[in-house]
């Protein structure tokens, strides 16, 4: 179901005319996914002490702050957008070796905490509203969540690949010894463009597996609260 829901991404703009339910709610669960995945990072930065991210209007839930609009464009026509990146200065973070870190972290996480949050939602829904078990069909309140958790679960794993300008670059400050710091420099110059190519010639469908893995966990999790 997530290879199905990731690879039907790109051309958003296919489903206005033959399915304008399912592009309403792809760009719904999009928007919210991002928007607060851009504010954790905000908000992670604030908190170890830096204001950049708060004087420059990113500690919000207000999605227009957080929009790239090239990216946006470029999601609804090809399917790989971005979001405007947060600034934030490592220099002023109490930690300076982990607090870079932790401010990359802070947005796959709430992308994980949102898509368990949404599944132990959907469960106390079910009853009261009368909707079917979680999963592909049934109501527009249904695939809304589907999607939503799907999406969540897509952009935190797809987030953690260990390449700029992406969040798990910024973990290879932490694993990566002193003396192998080039591959940092390394990849900071050329990460974009194998990022690229790894989109546009198939090589995320990878993650596939680690994707269905971290789904697995999270239905498994949000269902046990």
């Amino acid at each position: 179901m997530l290879t199905d829901i990731s690879r039907s991404l790109p051309g958003l703009l296919q489903y206005l005319a033959t399915d304008p339910v399912l592009f309403v709610l792809l760009c719904v669960s999009l928007l919210g996914a991002l928007t607060l995945h851009e504010f954790a990072h905000a908000a992670a930065a604030v908190a170890q002490g830096d204001r950049l991210p708060k004087a420059t209007g990113r500690l919000t839930l207000n999605p227009l702050r957080h929009l790239d609009p090239l990216g946006t464009i470029a999601l609804l026509l090809v399917g790989f957008g971005w979001a405007k990146p947060v600034q934030f200065r490592p220099a002023a973070l109490r930690s300076k070796r982990f607090g870079a870190a932790f401010v990359a972290l802070a947005g796959p996480l709430m992308n994980l905490l949102l898509a368990v949050v949404a599944v132990a939602l959907y469960g106390l829904l079910e009853g009261p509203l009368d909707l079917p078990p979680l999963g592909p069909g049934g109501s527009a309140v249904t695939q809304f969540f589907v999607l939503f958790i799907a999406i969540n679960v897509i952009l935190a794993v797809f987030n953690l690949i260990p390449l700029p300008p992406l969040d798990g670059s910024r973990l290879l400050t932490i694993f990566l010894p002193p003396s192998q710091q080039r591959i940092i420099f390394f990849l900071d110059r050329y990460g974009f463009v194998i990022l690229l190519a790894l989109v546009f010639f198939g090589g995320i469908t990878l993650l596939g597996p680690v994707i269905e893995t971290v789904h697995g966990w999270v239905l498994q999790v949000g269902g046990a609260i």
